[in-house]
C-alpha cells in the first residue's frame, strides 16, 4: 500500500520515517515528498580504463568528485552518466520500503535519476544515490538544492526479516565517499 499524504506527514512526525532536513510542508504532494541535490557529484573517467567489467569483483571505479558552489551549477551532457545524491539523509523503519521517481519537469528535458534502482530497502539509512544522466540531445544544467527528485513510500505486510542495516555492505557504506571512489560493481545496486 503506498501510503498518502496524511500517513507520510504522520509517519514524519512521529519519527517513524525521518528526514533531515525535514521536509517543508510544500515538498510533500498527496503520495510523495520532493527531495533535494546535494553539491557534490562524481564523474567517471572514460579514458583511465579501457571498459568496466561487471563480473570483475575487484574493479574499482574510475571516478573524480566535484564539488560545486551553491551559487554555481553543474552542466550534465547529453549522453553523460554521473552519481550524485540527495541533501536529504533518511531513515526508514523494517517495514516500509521507499521508491524514487524523476520529476517530470526535469525528464521532459532528458534528465533520469535512476537507471535500475529505484527503490530504498526498508531499514536504509543514508543520503539518497542518484544515478543521473542525460538521454536528451541538449546539456542540462544542475543546481545544488533544487528539487531532483520524489520519493513514495510502501508499507509491507510485515517487518523485513534481514532490513538494510542488517546486510553485510554496512562496514563499506560507513563512509561514503570511498564507497563511490572504490566500491565493486557487484555493490552498487542498493
Amino acid at each position: 500500500m503506498v501510503l498518502s499524504d496524511r500517513d507520510i506527514k504522520t509517519k514524519l512526525r512521529e519519527k517513524v520515517i525521518v528526514l533531515n532536513p525535514e521536509p517543508l510542508p510544500d515538498q510533500i504532494s498527496s503520495f510523495s515528498i520532493d527531495l533535494h541535490l546535494s553539491h557534490e557529484f562524481y564523474v567517471f573517467e572514460y579514458s583511465k580504463m579501457p571498459f568496466l567489467d561487471p563480473m570483475n569483483k575487484h574493479t574499482e571505479m574510475p571516478v573524480r568528485k566535484i564539488s560545486v558552489q551553491q551559487n554555481e551549477r553543474f552542466i550534465l551532457q547529453p549522453g553523460a552518466f554521473v552519481i550524485g545524491s540527495t541533501v536529504e539523509h533518511m531513515e526508514l523503519p523494517d517495514d516500509i520500503v521507499g521508491r524514487l521517481e524523476g520529476r517530470s519537469s526535469l525528464g521532459r528535458l532528458g534528465i533520469v535519476i535512476h537507471s535500475t534502482a529505484p527503490h530504498f530497502d526498508p531499514g536504509f539509512r543514508g543520503q539518497l544515490t542518484l544515478e543521473l544522466g542525460n538521454i536528451g540531445s541538449m546539456p542540462v544544467a544542475l543546481y545544488p538544492n533544487m528539487r531532483i527528485c520524489a520519493i513514495s513510500f510502501e508499507q509491507l505486510s510485515s517487518p523485513a526479516e534481514v532490513p538494510y542495516y542488517k546486510k553485510r555492505v554496512l562496514s563499506i557504506l560507513i563512509n561514503r565517499a570511498q564507497l563511490l571512489a572504490k566500491l565493486p560493481m557487484t555493490l552498487h545496486k542498493q
